[in-house]
């Protein structure tokens, strides 16, 4: 939980030093600094940029801002920008899952295959500088700790990390690396396909959660409002889009299908929860959602595996 790492809400959209050096260590090229989302790409201001170059722009915005990967300085910033690039955001779940992917082969090639899981974990948060993983941890400090819906906040604002963030860090990776280790002993191929799978569509509920809900903290002059603001139709299909490539799966492991109603419906009680308990979702929340449905979805496919499905 500390603060180089931060929750969605902390990234702030000043183009500073200390911004330049937040997500992916990319730089920030703000065309609109105030967040009116003016900023342009590859041509003059006011000049209407090429769909598919903004598209692309966008793109990389969403894996400069969601990683630690260096991205081209004309990739602008502004608040509007990065509203629009969430719809991406499943993008990160294929950059982050096949690299993790490619990593646990290459390792298990000539180690140990739970060795080999928990160095393709460490690159898979190297990759993302742990940017999910924290939002999980200051959501178990803050819900475990908090009586009220002020303190629950103030708490998942702290960047001291308490014991409820240790005890579901610990279990989360507990669960995964022991999880994974079965479903890759039970077919290798398979569960590096169930790796990306479950980076995909965690990130897929997120968008949605962001497309639904209500962002539950005020809103500072320096905090990113990239997920603060509901999100259009269009960019849940565009997020959807990135799901289709797994419809092959109805070719090999049709029942592995499964896993996206579960994974919802995970998504659906997630949503409720925080509602009921901050009157809508902060960037803590996605990072947990993430986790939470990350895992979900890698259970779901060990358990199928394991009546033969």
């Amino acid at each position: 939980m500390t603060q180089s790492t931060s929750e969605f809400e902390e990234r702030p959209t000043d183009v500073t030093a200390e911004s330049a050096h937040i997500g992916s260590g990319g730089d920030f090229v703000d065309g609109s600094v105030d967040g009116s989302g003016g900023g342009s790409v590859g041509g003059p201001v006011g000049r209407r940029p090429n769909p598919l170059v903004e598209e692309v722009s966008l793109l990389l915005l969403a894996v400069m801002f969601y990683t630690r990967i260096r991205t081209p300085k004309w990739v602008g910033y502004s608040d509007d920008r990065m509203n629009r690039a969430t719809r991406h955001f499943p993008v990160i779940g294929w950059l982050t899952g096949v690299v993790v992917a490619g990593v646990l082969w290459v390792t298990q090639l000539i180690l140990p295959l739970p060795v080999a899981v928990v160095l393709g974990l460490a690159v898979g948060v190297l990759v993302t500088g742990g940017f999910h993983e924290d939002g999980f941890a200051d959501v178990c400090d803050g819900f475990g700790g908090g009586a009220t819906t002020q303190r629950t906040l103030d708490i998942m604002k702290d960047s001291r990390l308490g014991v409820f963030a240790v005890l579901g860090l610990v279990l989360l990776f507990a669960l995964k690396i022991t999880a994974l280790s079965a479903l890759l002993a039970d077919g290798l191929w398979a569960g590096l396909v169930a790796i990306v799978f479950a980076h995909v569509l965690s990130r897929w509920c997120v968008v949605t959660i962001i497309f639904r809900g209500t962002y539950a903290r005020p809103l500072g002059p320096s905090k990113a409002r990239a997920v603060a603001h509901a999100l259009p139709v269009s960019a849940v299909v565009v997020a959807t889009c990135w799901l289709i490539p797994f419809a092959g799966l109805a070719w090999w492991h049709p029942w592995w299908l499964l896993a996206i109603p579960a994974g919802f419906l995970v998504r659906l009680l997630l949503g409720h929860w925080f509602t009921r308990r901050l009157g809508g979702y902060t960037g803590d929340c996605l990072g947990a959602t993430q986790q939470i449905i990350e895992i979900v979805t890698i259970v779901v496919c060990l358990g199928l595996a394991g009546v033969g499905l």
